[in-house]
Parts: C-alpha cells; sequence; structure tokens
C-alpha cells in the first residue's frame, strides 16, 4: 500500500525536472512513510512513497524487470500474487523478492497490457515500457484504489492523490462549476471528473495509454452481467456466495504485519469477523461512536459483537464539537468536498486502528450489490407505481408536495416517474431535483459549462448493464461509480493519512460478478433488503446480532447540523463573503438556511454539502497545498 506520482512529456520529450518530481513525491509522503524512490527515462519520470505491508524487505520501488526495461510504480495489494508467481515461473520467468509488485513487472512481459485481467486485487499503477516508450496507467475494477491524472500541452500528470497534480501545476488551482453541480445534485463527484478544474480520474476498471505522442482511456473491465437462466435455487445460492465471501476474506488476510477488523454492531462487519475466525483468533477489531443516548450510536453493540466473537476490541468516542473541529481538516485529506457526514467517524477509527494494526478489513459492500439501502427498496417496487394510471397517482403525489416530513418518499416517487431509464436513475441519486439546484447558481456560472449530466459520466457502462433487472441496472452503476467515487474514496484516503491500509473482501470481483447475476428477488425479498446475504449471516452469527436494526458508523446529520448551523458551520453560509458565492447566489442559499432553522424544511444534505464545499474552497483555492495536513 503506497502513494505513486509521475509525469511524462508525450510531445515533445523533454526531460521531466528531478526536483519537480522530488516535490511530487514527498507531497504524499503520509501514504507512504517507510520508503521513497523514483525512477527518471528522459520524458519519463516515476514517483514512488511506501507503507510496507508484503515483503517488508525486498519490495522497494519503481520496480524493474532484470533488463531494466520495464518499470512498475504500484499502489494496493495483488491478492492472488502467489500463485501468478507459480504461473509466470512456469514460463520461465526469475524473481528477485517475494513482493506482490514483481508478478506485475513479469506479468507485463508476458502478457502485455493483459496482465490487468489476470490481477487479483486492488491497485493504481503505472507501467513504462521503455522500449516502446508506452506508458500505461490502470485502476482496479472496483476503484478501491483511486488515481488522479492532467493533460495539458503534450504533458501528462498523474497521481495516487490530487496533491503532487497541483504541486506540478503551481498558481492558484480553479473550482470546475459543472463538477460541483454535480456535487451539490448527487453528493459526489463522478469519474472522470474532480472538482478541480483541468484534473480529472481514471474511472473503476479503466487505463490510460500514452502512446506514439497520443493518449487514449479504454475500459479494460468489460463484465457484462447476464442473469442465470436457470436461477440458482436460494440454497445453491446462498452456499456459493459464502464460498466467494471467505476465499476472498483468506485471500485479503495475506500480510506481513498485523492485521485487524473496522467493526460495527452490523451484520456485514459482524460476517467479516466471523468469517475472519476460520482463518486464526484473536483478531483487533474496532469501532467509533457517540455514546449512549446518541441516535445511531452502536458502541455498545459493537463490543458485544467483538465479545461474543472473540475479538480484542478498542473503541473511541467523539462528540459534536469534536465534529465540527476536526471536519474541515478532513475536507482538506480528502483534497475534494464530500458530503457523507461518516466521514468524522471514519478518521477517528482509522486513527484508533493504526495504533494497533498496519491492516485493517472492512465491511463495505454488501449493501450496493445486495440491496441494502432504502433506494432499492423504491426501485425494486417501482415498477408497480408506475403500472398505475396518472389519475390513480396523481391525488397521492400532490398530497405529499404538501407534507414536508415525507420529503424522501416525495422525491422517490418523483424519481421513479421518469420514464427513461438512465434519466430515472439520476433522479434516484438526486437529493433535489436537478432544475432546483441549477437554480442555487449564481447567473453566467454554467453558461459555459455545456450540458451536465451524471448519465454523461455513465458513458460505456449503461451499455453493460443492458441485459440486467430495473435494479440490477441500478446497483451495476452504483457499483462502478456512487460507490468509488465517494464512499471508497475517502476510505482510502482517511486510512492512508494515519498510515493504515483497509481491505475490502466484499469487493473481491469474484463476488461482484456473482451477485450482479443474481436475481433481484435474491436481494430483496417480501420488503426485506439483503435478504440473501443475511441468509449467508444466518449461519455465523447469534440472534442477538441477526435481529439488530441496520446501521454503519452513523452520523445523526439533521440533528446535529440543526444546532451546528447555528454554530460555525453556519456562518460559513451566512457569511457574503465565503468562497462559494463566487459560484452561487447567495440570496438563495439564505432561503434555504431560513426555511431549515424554521423547521419548514428537510434540506440538511444540501445545506451539509455547501459546508463541505465552502470549507474546500477555503483550503484549496486560496493557496495550493503541497502536503496534507
Amino acid at each position: 500500500m503506497c502513494g505513486i506520482c509521475g509525469q511524462l512529456h508525450f510531445a515533445d520529450g523533454a526531460p521531466v525536472d528531478p526536483a519537480l518530481l522530488r516535490r511530487m513525491t514527498d507531497s504524499i509522503a503520509h501514504r507512504g512513510p517507510d520508503d521513497v524512490g523514483m525512477h527518471l527515462d528522459g520524458a519519463l519520470g516515476l514517483g514512488f512513497r511506501r507503507l510496507s505491508i508484503i515483503d517488508l524487505a525486498g519490495g522497494h520501488q519503481p520496480m524493474s524487470d532484470p533488463a531494466g526495461e520495464t518499470w512498475v510504480v504500484f499502489n494496493g495489494e495483488i491478492y492472488n500474487f502467489s500463485e501468478l508467481r507459480k504461473e509466470l515461473e512456469g514460463h520461465g520467468h526469475r524473481f528477485r523478492t517475494r513482493s506482490d509488485t514483481e508478478v506485475i513487472v513479469h506479468g507485463y512481459r508476458q502478457w502485455g497490457p493483459g496482465v490487468l485481467d489476470r490481477l487479483n486485487g486492488m491497485f493504481g499503477l503505472a507501467i513504462w515500457d521503455s522500449v516502446r516508450r508506452r506508458l500505461m496507467l490502470a485502476r482496479d475494477r472496483a476503484g478501491i484504489k483511486p488515481l488522479y491524472y492532467s493533460l495539458e500541452g503534450g504533458r501528462l500528470t498523474f497521481g495516487s492523490e490530487i496533491r503532487p497534480l497541483l504541486v506540478a501545476r503551481g498558481g492558484r488551482p480553479e473550482p470546475d462549476p459543472a463538477a460541483i453541480n454535480l456535487f451539490l445534485k448527487y453528493r459526489y463527484t463522478p469519474a472522470p471528473l474532480t472538482v478541480f478544474r483541468g484534473i480529472r480520474k481514471l474511472a473503476p476498471g479503466t487505463c490510460m495509454i500514452v502512446e506514439g505522442g497520443e493518449a487514449r482511456i479504454e475500459r479494460w473491465w468489460r463484465f457484462q452481467p447476464r442473469p442465470f437462466a436457470p436461477p440458482p435455487s436460494p440454497d445453491e445460492a446462498r452456499e456459493r456466495l459464502l464460498e466467494l465471501y471467505a476465499q476472498a476474506v483468506e485471500r485479503q488476510l495475506v500480510a506481513d504485519v498485523p492485521l485487524g477488523l473496522l467493526l460495527s454492531g452490523g451484520l456485514d462487519s459482524g460476517l467479516l469477523l466471523a468469517l475472519m475466525n476460520r482463518c486464526g483468533r484473536d483478531w483487533k477489531s474496532f469501532t467509533v461512536g457517540f455514546g449512549a443516548g446518541a441516535p445511531g450510536d452502536e458502541l455498545a453493540e459493537a463490543a458485544r459483537t467483538a465479545q461474543l466473537l472473540g475479538a480484542d476490541h478498542s473503541e473511541v468516542r467523539i462528540d459534536q464539537a469534536t465534529f465540527e473541529e476536526v471536519l474541515p481538516r478532513i475536507i482538506g485529506i480528502l483534497e475534494e468536498p464530500v458530503a457523507a457526514p461518516s466521514v468524522v467517524p471514519m478518521y477517528f477509527v482509522c486513527e484508533l486502528a493504526r495504533r494497533r494494526v498496519k491492516v485493517a478489513l472492512m465491511g463495505q459492500g454488501p449493501d450496493e450489490l445486495l440491496g441494502g439501502y432504502t433506494r432499492h427498496l423504491g426501485v425494486y417496487y417501482g415498477g408497480l407505481w408506475r403500472a398505475l394510471p396518472d389519475w390513480a397517482r396523481r391525488p397521492l403525489r400532490n398530497g405529499l408536495d404538501r407534507v414536508r416530513p415525507r420529503e424522501a418518499l416525495r422525491r422517490g416517487l418523483y424519481a421513479l416517474e421518469e420514464p427513461d431509464r438512465a434519466r430515472r436513475y439520476e433522479r434516484v441519486f438526486a437529493i433535489q431535483p436537478e432544475d432546483w439546484i441549477d437554480a442555487l447558481f449564481a447567473p453566467d456560472v454554467l453558461a459555459d459549462a455545456g450540458p451536465i449530466s451524471l448519465a454523461a459520466c455513465w458513458d460505456g457502462l449503461t451499455g453493460l448493464s443492458s441485459e440486467l433487472d430495473e435494479l440490477g441496472g441500478l446497483q451495476f452503476l452504483e457499483i462502478r461509480s456512487s460507490l468509488p467515487d465517494e464512499l471508497l474514496m475517502y476510505a482510502d484516503k482517511l486510512s492512508m493519512h494515519h498510515g493504515l491500509e483497509l481491505r475490502v473482501p466484499y469487493l473481491d470481483h469474484d463476488v461482484i460478478e456473482y451477485a450482479e447475476c443474481l436475481p433481484s428477488s435474491y436481494k430483496v425479498r417480501r420488503g426485506r433488503r439483503k435478504w440473501l446475504h443475511a441468509e449467508v449471516c444466518r449461519r455465523f452469527l447469534p440472534a442477538e446480532v441477526l435481529n439488530r436494526p441496520k446501521r454503519g458508523f452513523a452520523v445523526d446529520t439533521e440533528g446535529w447540523l440543526r444546532g451546528a448551523v447555528d454554530s460555525q458551520l453556519h456562518r460559513q453560509l451566512a457569511d457574503p463573503a465565503s468562497l462559494m458565492y463566487e459560484l452561487l447566489d447567495h440570496r438563495a442559499i439564505q432561503a434555504l438556511l431560513a426555511e431549515h432553522r424554521a423547521g419548514h424544511g428537510v434540506n440538511h444534505k444540501l445545506l451539509y454539502s455547501l459546508v463541505a464545499l465552502e470549507s474546500w474552497l477555503r483550503q484549496f483555492c486560496e493557496r495550493a497545498p503541497v502536503a496534507a495536513e
């Protein structure tokens, strides 16, 4: 687990400045405190920072083959590297280290860019083929590890974070109004966009190849799920899913350093702990909460799960004052505004875990894969609503327009009535109608942005999901868009800020590809979410864990932000000199704020997004930071 960066002058072949490459590499020192390395080859420069996990003595990067023709910098873990090594040795390759990085080097020598299809793992990587003068950047299938880039004037600059790109560009970064518009609508910035003008990120399962003076982006993971015909029986599906879970957990427990688990009180992390126990005992577990009486707190439940399953458990408590104090710092670490309040507890639980382990597993994935969100119920049953004639839907719709506490249901019906499937999915993700968000922008700010569409960022994905039903199609996009660009992004950056590697066994690509071919009736059944996943959990978890309500590292945003908006965070929104008002209409935002304070609207999600946006603007668009705070 590491940080990578680099630059290629592919148009004029000018040499890369070693001092600049050093500064770029230093800007991500927090990602790799154990080692540093660089490789220069005329117009190409590669930088690397290492957090040592496997082969502590022999995994130095950049790494090359014996002839020095192929060079790799790599952030992540390849879980099947032992199997690939044996296969490559059968082809005559000889290895000098025990590291997974060397498998990528020799794999490229054997299979070229096709090596990506053989990797089981999480990665953001760069491969330099000095013979062909070809640079390939690639991101793993699920987008667990990020990779950013900019293409300007025949120069490619890239990095595991945005910081090296800002160092290379210099000057004052400029916000991208179109990306900010999408962030306020959907609470995340979809690939390939970032909120920095001119800086982009590779989408999950894609690669960029720069060769012959040209750069092209390709989707290397082109899995097209087709529903099983006939589908497996429920028992067969449960046993196969369990088998895939167990295989993924066993693979991801390989490390030469201590491992642990981020543990909530729910099913997903509880099942991970039970499966980890099949491979060993006395695992260390970690959780975060707000104390007894706080809405959504699960400190006691997580501790009880750890006790029942035999983990060595630790916890950390935070409060509202801590939340407000640390939020700006966290936005700085994330480099982009993120509207998930769970970034604050994630920051603290990663800090806690790093005191005792260097690697931790977490239970991200089953909600997106197997129908764990409330929106999945709406999408699954939405066809019943659309089947009603308009005269039957109109009275209920009009009634909900007047009942503000049912805002989520009203927005859900607004989304499900859209006849076009892609547009319907956009509305499911939106926190408010799109034209309503557009109206918050100051005049002419979006004039040069062109059409702004989440569906445009899904280009190439909707065709791959064409054989899936309504719920399956939405989940296909969640796995490849909202999950990596929000939840996995902040998990990566907050963990790496503390020198902790996070692994997500449920997002093993074998698990993803199996789950995506299952019937939606195995995901949502008789109003129950994650039905099949819960059936697997019944094999391992006691009844008191199974019967708990669904939770995560939750934050009572509405309650907390109502108080927070009256204090420090409120002052940011109320201040007409706030930087957001270079883009947004001050009067429109004040109307939102007044409505929220009076209790007449449910705007806390949007207000929180605005607070995150203002914090980002103050940290990045007044100056260009070169290192994480």
